[in-house]
């Protein structure tokens, strides 16, 4: 294992990595900006890349000028489309053994569309067309990368993985989701601690993790931070 720091001297052509996004919005999808950054990061790197969503309802639907919940209904893929210009296929249509490396994104979707986290904690589960991909691409080999709360679902799925969701220490402004490094503790996954620019590297399951949003701190560094991870995922797709 080990933690790396930003650099975009990476080029990979050829390489296809599949994103998976959950929604359109940090409260009840996916992360906007975290979407943004590993989609350009991918481009910076001339990777390719292809949007995937699940074709469900999401949890519940949330004002974000607010933060309380509406009394509508919307999908999953549909919102995610709102990200991916359009350019987006039903996540059950992914072919794990026509890409070279997938990444999720955070936001509150993943903790609530493409898992239970936000609601079951430590005995969440996971999507099973979710499941079933990120299981495909482990069991090939292929490297997987997650930001901000997405760490969780490597956590419940692959046995003894290290992962990163930054700080472990509760009661901190800079870091008010830190409660989330003991669920992953308690699933059976090692947490290591890392800076929000940082990534962290588990090379025995090709999984690489980012803090992202976790942190309440500038975009610019959450947008360094997902660099690196997307720069480390690449290194591994070679």
């Amino acid at each position: 294992m080990y933690v790396a720091r930003f650099s975009s001297s990476v080029r990979t052509m050829s390489t296809k990595v599949a994103v998976i996004l959950s929604g359109c919005g940090v409260y009840d999808g996916a992360e906007v900006h975290e979407s943004s950054a590993v989609l350009t990061h991918l481009s910076r790197h001339g990777a390719q890349a292809a949007c995937f969503a699940p074709d469900k309802d999401q949890m519940h639907v949330v004002d974000h000028t607010a933060g309380s919940e509406m009394s509508e209904t919307r999908n999953v893929l549909k919102e995610s489309a709102r990200i991916a210009r359009g350019k987006i296929s039903d996540l059950a249509e992914l072919p794990a053994e026509d890409f070279d490396a997938l990444i999720l994104p955070g936001g509150f979707g993943a903790a609530k569309n493409l898992s239970t986290f936000a609601t079951q904690g430590a005995d969440m589960t996971v999507d099973p067309t979710v499941s079933d991909k990120i299981k495909a691409f482990h069991a090939a080999g292929k490297p997987i990368g997650l930001c901000c709360i997405a760490p969780v679902i490597a956590a419940k799925l692959i046995p003894g993985v290290e992962v990163t969701v930054g700080s472990d220490v509760e009661g901190t402004e800079t870091w008010p989701y830190a409660g989330t490094a003991g669920a992953i503790t308690a699933m059976g996954a090692k947490h290591v601690v890392t800076d929000v620019s940082q990534a962290h590297v588990d090379n025995s399951n090709k999984v690489v993790t980012t803090a992202a949003y976790m942190c309440e701190t500038d975009v610019h560094k959450i947008h360094d931070g997902i660099g690196v991870m997307v720069s480390e995922v690449l290194k591994l797709a070679k």
